[in-house]
């Protein structure tokens, strides 16, 4: 089984598949499903296939990881398209966030979905996760009929995050009055800004979480400017939140705005934190497998589910979005065991 593993891993690998570029990608998963005898189901670039044998009175189980990767950053030395196996490590672009983790749950799924499970199970890959868009998981969440908890494959280590931060992108406007600069006339917006920046940076928010911690704020792209003569009269900036469940995005963004004299906007209010009851058989699971669980900074798909769910997978979080990304072929076999242990684990969960 590792064998056809690492072989579909290498061939995920090997197909450029940026956020909103995942066509080819799709296909070849689409063709996947089909020669593992599978009905496969397409919407945009969004595959999935549920359980042969489907019963209507169990309960169904999502298995989710996405097929996109960021775009190529600087630094790599190995090729990023291309699977290349250096002694126990594996390179290329997205495989850490999420490819490993995606294959193998493909592959437990193919594993496990004719068994008598208590439940039923539908694999999904999904499209544009890295760049949170419209057209991936959010398309076709009302397509995959009734799920009641998701499992959703990510970095983690192996270990399991039953809480993760939500997302509050803000686009920031300075005001200025422009001028020309050898007269050292009008307001600078880029000053304004910067003062906005000191104070969101110097700022804390005070509601901590048990399992999130604190809410964490950056500005990560800021532009003012055009002419070296002339004092600018705008300067926008983009502030990074990552919240957790103690705030609303409004209440985020209304104790920001009243800290600084730009003008604030929210891109979106739908990426929000997520969190398990202690009493799920997903939660339960994980504490009779002694899985260690916590809570990630870091946000996935489950920021798009309504359905109770948790972030399991292969390799870890800090290599994500890096040159020369990387994982191990001992965390790849660790991965499919606990992808199997768990999903028997649930069973008994859930048989009670």
């Amino acid at each position: 089984m590792m064998e056809k593993l690492l072989e579909d891993l290498k061939t995920l690998v090997s197909i450029p598949s940026f956020s909103g570029e995942e066509k080819s990608v799709a296909d070849w998963m689409e063709q996947r499903l089909q020669e593992e005898g599978f009905v496969a189901k397409r919407h945009l670039n969004n595959v999935w296939a549920t359980t042969t044998q489907f019963d209507k009175n169990k309960p169904t189980v999502l298995l989710n990881s996405h097929l996109d990767t960021v775009k190529v950053c600087n630094g790599w030395t190995y090729p990023p398209f291309n699977y290349t196996e250096v002694g126990n490590r594996l390179y290329g672009l997205g495989i850490n966030d999420a490819g490993a983790s995606l294959i193998a749950l493909f592959h437990v799924f193919l594993r496990m979905e004719s068994q008598n499970l208590a439940y039923n199970l539908v694999f999904l890959a999904s499209a544009e996760e890295e760049n949170s868009g419209k057209n991936g998981l959010e398309a076709v969440r009302d397509l995959l009929g009734t799920i009641d908890m998701a499992i959703v494959g990510e970095p983690t280590n192996g270990k399991v995050a039953i809480a993760e931060k939500g997302l509050l992108v803000i686009d920031a406007c300075a005001k200025g009055v422009a001028g020309h600069a050898a007269r050292n006339s009008g307001v600078n917006a880029i000053t304004v800004a910067l003062q906005d920046i000191q104070r969101i940076q110097e700022h804390q928010f005070k509601k901590t979480s048990a399992l999130l911690g604190l809410v964490n704020t950056n500005v990560t792209a800021i532009k003012g400017g055009e002419l070296h003569n002339v004092i600018p009269d705008e300067c926008h900036f983009v502030i990074d939140v990552r919240l957790n469940e103690c705030y609303s995005h409004r209440e985020i963004l209304e104790e920001l705005q009243a800290l600084c004299s730009s003008e604030l906007k929210a891109r979106s209010m739908r990426l929000s934190p997520s969190g398990l009851l202690e009493n799920h058989p997903l939660w339960h699971a994980a504490e009779a497998l002694k899985i260690p669980c916590f809570g990630s900074p870091t946000m996935s798909d489950q920021a798009l589910m309504p359905w109770p769910s948790v972030k399991l997978g292969i390799g870890k979080s800090e290599r994500s979005h890096t040159a020369n990304e990387f994982v191990l072929i001992e965390e790849v076999e660790q991965g499919m065991r606990i992808y199997e242990q768990y999903l028997t684990q649930l069973h008994h969960e859930i048989m009670g």
